[in-house]
């Protein structure tokens, strides 16, 4: 493979779930063709000592992220809402856990 032929390839981020993990973490990255290819590629070059139990590949280009400059006014918004923090509620006194 060529250097030009890798460049034209998209980018993929590969996230793996662990045995001993319940969510997905992000490994690293990989050119590939397609989704199928990345999905082959990320099994052998993240998982090779057979420590992953699912794999999840996703286009970069797909990605959107928010600013960390902008978290301020992106994450206040959230502050305004009472019913969303556990203290809004009264709890039952019978109630060991919640």
């Amino acid at each position: 493979m060529t250097e030009a032929q890798q460049g034209s390839w998209p980018l993929w981020e590969i996230f793996v779930r662990g045995k001993r993990g319940l969510s997905h973490v992000h490994v690293g990255s990989l050119h590939a063709p397609d989704a199928e290819m990345a999905l082959r590629n990320g099994r052998d070059l993240y998982t090779r000592r057979q420590e992953g139990v699912s794999l999840w590949v996703v286009r970069s280009d797909d990605i959107r992220a928010s600013s960390p400059d902008e978290r301020d006014s992106f994450f206040d918004p959230s502050a305004d809402k009472i019913y969303r923090h556990p203290t809004f509620y009264d709890v039952p006194e019978d109630v060991e856990y919640l």
